[in-house]
């Protein structure tokens, strides 16, 4: 059997590590995997059996037509051409398609090419941007234009950025004809928050399946180094732990602040994946630290901590609520998206959104009672967040995909 996966990253993102993994998973089952992806070769990264869509030179025209036209999705010609000649040359059994927005390829040209071919698909939707006419999350600005069909965008200076026009009415005609000219395909929601939300949308038609992302126990552990603590002589602190790859109001940048507001000096405030201009708005008396790729590292922070906050307004299943579980850390969440399906009993609370008062009550109770139990939350994890458990049910999908199509 072989294998293609389409994405807009290779193992460097969260879901580049989601697209190798999978690869691995099905190469070791004794079939051939290929991976097309855009941007840099990461460092140590075996570079056998993927290719590379386009260049420098075509991403940044992609993006100057999006900023311009809000054409997203629509440049990237050339590369999306050259990756077709790829496609035929490998012909691959199933090909499985990931984040599609990322200023890399033509989805007029991809999806032609799909339905003419007709090959099997399977697509993971990581977010709402197969769903919109522009954005790739809606729930913060509560918008549910796309039900229907998008227009007048809310979000057109977000991401993916127009300065100019408002092309989201095309955009959202177009897509609705292109994903829905091919057959088979199967729509895999990385949870059930999605899968409910594709159900409103233009491709409520296509059979789906939740798989729910997995991440590394191997890695994301228990860890009995405590050198964040003596770094920050954290000792005798209640310490609340907050990451993001990107800090912003949607991810509940200001809601940290306002809670820093009001808890007294015996709690410690710490937040990963701060850059050096946002280091120095922060209030001091937030610790701030800088974005690590060092998983390992990671994990001893989410040990460290005494809690895992999670104040996102916008979120599909993030990944940090399973690392933090997984190194025996409780959550707590907002009420947003997929977050909470992650909070099994006894590992968090799950708190309506932007309730700031609430969140400041349950913490002050979890301080007070005894920690809850390591054994309790690896066992959690261990159950619900293995990688190789929760990716192996992809393999098991292509399989039954193929003998259907037979």
């Amino acid at each position: 059997m072989k294998l293609l996966q389409i994405n807009t990253g290779l193992n460097t993102s969260s879901t580049g590590k989601i697209v190798c993994q999978i690869s691995k998973i099905f190469t070791d089952n004794g079939n051939e995997s290929y991976i097309a992806f855009s941007g840099k070769y990461p460092e140590n990264r075996d570079m056998e059996n993927t290719i590379r869509i386009g260049f420098k030179l075509d991403f940044y025209w992609h993006a100057l037509v999006t900023r311009i036209f809000d054409r997203h999705g629509f440049g990237s010609i050339r590369a999306t051409k050259k990756l077709i000649k790829k496609i035929d040359y490998i012909k691959p059994d199933i090909i499985h398609l990931h984040n599609l927005h990322g200023y890399y390829i033509n989805i007029e040209i991809l999806f032609n090419y799909l339905a003419r071919k007709e090959i099997p698909i399977v697509w993971t939707m990581h977010d709402c941007w197969p769903l919109t006419g522009h954005c790739s999350h809606f729930e913060y600005v509560k918008c549910k234009k796309w039900e229907k069909a998008c227009h007048s965008c809310p979000q057109r200076s977000s991401y993916p950025s127009s300065l100019l026009v408002d092309n989201s009415k095309e955009n959202f005609l177009n897509k609705k004809r292109l994903f829905n000219s091919v057959h088979n395909m199967t729509i895999v929601p990385v949870s059930h928050w999605l899968d409910n939300q594709i159900k409103y949308s233009y491709l409520n038609g296509f059979k789906s399946r939740v798989i729910q992302n997995g991440i590394d126990l191997e890695i994301f552990k228990p860890s009995k180094s405590r050198t964040l603590i003596k770094d920050y002589n954290l000792h005798n602190k209640f310490l609340i732990l907050g990451v993001a790859s990107n800090w912003t109001e949607r991810k509940g940048l200001y809601e940290f602040v306002k809670l820093r507001e009001l808890l007294g000096e015996d709690f410690a405030i710490v937040l990963v994946g701060v850059n050096k201009k946002l280091q120095k708005m922060l209030p001091k008396d937030i610790i701030s630290i800088k974005k690590t790729s060092d998983q390992a590292e990671l994990a001893m922070i989410y040990s460290c901590a005494d809690l895992y906050l999670n104040l996102t307004f916008e979120d599909t299943y993030p990944s940090t609520n399973l690392e933090s579980i997984a190194c025996g850390t409780q959550v707590v969440t907002y009420k947003t998206g997929g977050s909470p399906e992650s909070i099994y009993k006894g590992c968090g609370y799950v708190v309506n959104q932007g309730d700031i008062d609430e969140v400041k009550v349950v913490i002050e109770e979890i301080k007070n009672k005894s920690k809850a139990s390591t054994l309790l939350l690896t066992n959690i994890a261990n159950t619900k967040f293995d990688k190789n458990k929760n990716f192996n049910q992809y393999f098991k999908l292509y399989e039954e995909i193929l003998n259907t199509s037979q």
